[in-house]
């Protein structure tokens, strides 16, 4: 069908437009940034990075069954994160964020973007104050992994912890975010471009096409891997061990409440620490359209996330079990209780609302682009002095939150200011 008059020709000019603004930026941004001078001889990296809190004991090098429970320990301050996409991440970026703050922790924060210059490969050079040898608390925001780039900026006590999920419903949900970035989809035609999508998958998708990586095996590429290789290589049972060696817990959003007990656990943090509101949500997400035969069709597409899926979920119940079944629905059932009170303490009429209900501006979640369909918060009126604080962070968005620990985000600033212009 084409398309005419004057809103296609609008859209022409406001594609060109952002073009050449988005070109122009990345532009100033390579004149702003020095080059990394990579000659530069590397000090040796402090076991911690934080005078605040004793360092404490290394955890296990692998993400292993066994738990704290019965001896104390202290709180574990040094932290990567692997923040993945569409996996409920900038829920557990914001308890991150006010873990750090309350203990004055070094963030390794992107240095013009909230993201590490995502879909390349994690380098250190694209850490704001980044200098040869320093190192830091807090790794978290999104990248495509690169183990030893990350691990140099880490003390050896670090530990390592993401998150999954299920990878048919993660295909769904990226699909309708991403799906305005993502060329090769602009073509399908229908009501449902996501059913269409999935009749033939190999009609649309180019791997070498632009923002591809976002169309299959996701997770697989955020840690740093071939997304398309074939599923059956044994290159991938080997890649997905790899990740089994250098990650201390992975947790699963579909149990993310015991994902929370269980990582609680491993840092020897305490309960207020992983409250949390759930930030970030697409509206009607909660909800979703896959029949079976959709289901069964994007695990399939899917197949090397499945795998690592179907893998991890093995080793995560048997987490489960070291814990304890009655204690861990004892310690899920607490923390569903703290969150429902913090819930009837901040947040008015006790649940998320559209962006155009939102009452403050410092609240607005970043939109995906050319529509607003992520949820957020509107702060009660009146909160006591004692949980004001606690609750302005919990429901702070990752953009505003990152503002205030002192990131520079002057490239997605000026992105949202193009696109505030241009109305996307």
């Amino acid at each position: 069908m084409l398309w005419h008059g004057k809103p296609w020709r609008s859209m022409c000019k406001g594609l060109v437009l952002g073009t050449l603004l988005t070109s122009f930026m990345l532009l100033l941004y390579s004149y702003a940034v020095p080059p990394l001078q990579v000659s530069v001889t590397e000090i040796p990296i402090p076991f911690s990075c934080s005078s605040h809190l004793s360092p404490v004991q290394a955890p296990s090098p692998s993400n292993s069954t066994g738990s704290t429970s019965g001896w104390s320990c202290q709180p574990k301050l040094n932290i990567m994160f692997m923040k993945t996409h569409k996996t409920a991440s900038s829920t557990i970026l914001n308890i991150l964020f006010r873990f750090g703050e309350k203990h004055h922790l070094k963030f390794a924060f992107p240095n013009g973007r909230n993201d590490f210059y995502y879909p390349s490969f994690f380098e250190r050079s694209q850490v704001q104050h980044y200098r040869p040898g320093v190192c830091f608390n807090i790794i978290c925001n999104h990248m495509r992994f690169h183990y030893e780039e990350v691990r140099k900026l880490l003390p050896p006590d670090a530990t390592f912890v993401t998150v999954l999920r299920d990878p048919a419903y993660l295909f769904e949900s990226s699909f309708h975010y991403f799906g305005p970035v993502i060329p090769l989809t602009w073509k399908i035609s229908g009501e449902d471009k996501l059913d269409e999508f999935l009749r033939d998958p190999q009609h649309y998708y180019d791997p070498n096409g632009f923002n591809a990586h976002y169309l299959q095996n996701l997770l697989f590429f955020d840690f740093g891997y071939d997304s398309s290789m074939d599923a059956n290589s044994p290159l991938v049972e080997e890649h997905i061990q790899e990740i089994d060696r250098r990650f201390h817990l992975v947790m699963l959003l579909e149990y993310f409440d015991e994902s929370l007990v269980l990582l609680k656990d491993l840092l020897c943090w305490e309960l207020e620490d992983v409250l949390y509101f759930k930030l970030n949500a697409r509206k009607g997400s909660t909800v979703s359209r896959l029949t079976p035969e959709l289901y069964e069709q994007a695990t399939a597409w899917n197949l090397i996330d499945a795998k690592l899926y179907r893998y991890f979920n093995a080793t995560f119940w048997r987490k489960v079990e070291a814990y304890g079944r009655e204690r861990m629905a004892r310690d899920v059932a607490e923390l569903q209780r703290e969150n429902e009170k913090m819930t009837s303490i901040c947040i008015d009429g006790g649940h998320a609302v559209d962006a155009s209900a939102i009452q403050e501006s410092s609240m607005q979640p970043w939109q995906p682009l050319g529509e607003k369909t992520i949820l957020g918060y509107n702060l009660k009126k009146k909160i006591s002095k004692k949980h004001q604080k606690l609750c302005r962070k919990m429901l702070t968005p990752e953009i505003q939150y990152l503002t205030d620990l002192g990131a520079n985000l002057w490239i997605t600033k000026l992105w949202s200011y193009v696109r505030d212009f241009l109305k996307w």
